[in-house]
């Protein structure tokens, strides 16, 4: 294929992206002023942590699934972004109410504030100021995290594999802990929450009377998370994305070439940390606060979860799995928290019978990967009864209790289920949902794969109907 072909086709996919990107935001923008926004507050929170998600793990993927560096400082340097957007946005007048346990803030100054009072406090110059204050923050959040991305690097890069990844988790930790020590507690508030900054909330247009006209917070988020995956996809493309990737397959080799591994490797882990930074003080405003306990290793996994998911060097396969993740965590299963009964007989038997089916068909499906294994033997076989028999023998039991209520539907069962579901696909996707495949070139094999099933069907009616004139003749 020629070099031109080639470019044009880079441009059609590039313009192709961007027109799917402006409807998934005009969407947005239409769903968030016709549903009623308190009637769907799970469907509008799953959308907006699913944003803030998708930035900080196509953010932790351009560091370990495209450089080949295990970090997981994720939640650390999330931190670091959360809070440095919020002491820079706090108004003046709010900080002694938010700051009252250490006798106000050691910074009375606040970005949007000043550039609000700039502009002008209200109208177009208002939210002139407004917007261009938040950008600001955001900027000044991920440069503070990848300053200390640069401090830490010097010595951690020299680690590699599962050591880089410990002392990373070390670093956030660390960093967490500072950040609650009370010397800190004029800047940091200690272990106490920040709060009165700026808010995706915020972002609503509101007439005289202070009535929202068009709700925006969704489309803000949308849009932050947005223009920084933009970033990070042109970066991946560049000649600085291809030297990662170099050092990702072969750092000897990389070398050999003459790319720099400690000067990639830095760039790396900052541009990484960076925009962490900036999801950090997405998600300060997607919670409307910020406190330090928060930022747990349990982030960072959750964030690692969703890129081995998606699929460790897709950038698309990552936002995907994110708004996955937050749909089935934050609305699908939600019932599954709820006590329920069957109302009538029908559906309770319903039910028995569908589990009993459900028993048959995992382990016809864990027989058949056996043998596909290559296990024949009956003693290699058992095992993959185990949780067919199990199923069933609870069935069986269910039914002989005569009990009305739904089985296992209680207080935190969603969780149960949600980490079947997760083992379920990593057992049966290896390499994630996308591998290291973008979306178009997994939309093209579906497409193709369909393609062949309705060819395949088409070429046996043909095979079936000159069967028929064959036989006529005869």
């Amino acid at each position: 294929m020629s070099a031109v072909t080639l470019e044009k086709k880079s441009k059609k996919g590039s313009i192709l992206a961007f027109i799917g990107v402006l409807a998934v935001l005009g969407l947005t923008i239409v769903l968030e002023n016709t549903l009623d926004p308190n009637a769907n507050i799970i469907v509008f929170t799953a959308l907006k942590k699913g944003a803030v998600y998708a930035l900080v793990a196509v953010s932790m993927n351009l560091l370990n699934g495209f450089t080949g560096l295990f970090s997981l400082g994720q939640a650390g340097f999330m931190l670091l972004g959360g809070y440095t957007f919020a002491i820079l946005t706090i108004p003046v007048e709010s900080r002694d109410s938010v700051y009252y346990l250490f006798d106000g803030a050691a910074i009375n100054f606040s970005i949007t504030e000043s550039l609000q009072n700039l502009f002008g406090g209200s109208g177009v110059g208002g939210a002139a100021g407004f917007v261009l204050g938040i950008v600001i923050a955001l900027v000044c959040a991920g440069l503070v995290a990848a300053f200390f991305a640069w401090l830490i690097g010097l010595p951690v890069l020299k680690l590699k594999s599962d050591y880089l990844a410990i002392a990373t988790l070390g670093f956030a930790e660390i960093i967490r802990a500072i950040f609650q020590w009370e010397p800190l507690g004029k800047v940091t508030n200690g272990a106490n929450a920040l709060k009165s900054f700026p808010i995706l909330s915020d972002f609503n247009i509101v007439n005289a009377d202070g009535q929202v006209v068009l709700r925006l917070s969704t489309f803000a988020a949308f849009a932050i998370a947005g223009i920084c995956i933009w970033l990070i996809v042109l970066l991946i493309n560049s000649s600085y994305g291809r030297a990662f990737k170099a050092i990702r397959e072969d750092e000897i080799a990389a070398e050999a070439m003459g790319i720099n591994l400690a000067k990639h490797k830095r760039m790396s882990f900052m541009i990484s940390s960076f925009f962490a930074g900036i999801g950090g003080a997405l998600l300060a405003m997607f919670m409307n606060q910020v406190q330090a306990k928060t930022f747990t290793s349990t982030m960072t996994y959750e964030i690692l979860l969703i890129v081995v998911l998606g699929g460790i060097g897709s950038v698309s396969g990552s936002v995907i799995a994110a708004f996955l993740y937050m749909a089935c965590s934050e609305w699908w299963l939600r019932f599954l928290d709820v006590p329920a009964a069957f109302k009538s007989d029908g559906r309770y038997y319903t039910f028995v019978a569908i589990l009993a089916i459900a028993a048959v068909l995992i382990t016809l499906l864990l027989v058949w990967r056996r043998k596909k294994g290559g296990a024949k033997k009956a003693g290699e076989l058992w095992t993959a009864f185990l949780p067919g028999v199990i199923v069933l023998a609870y069935d069986i039991y269910y039914l002989s209790t005569g009990s009305r209520e739904v089985p296992f539907l209680n207080s935190g069962f969603r969780m149960v289920v949600f980490s079947v579901i997760i083992m379920v696909v990593v057992l049966f996707f290896r390499r994630g949902l996308f591998g290291d495949k973008e979306l178009p070139y997994v939309l093209r094999q579906i497409s193709a794969f369909f393609k062949r099933l309705f060819a395949g069907g088409r070429k046996s009616v043909k095979t079936a109907e000159n069967g028929k004139e064959g036989g006529a003749n005869e």
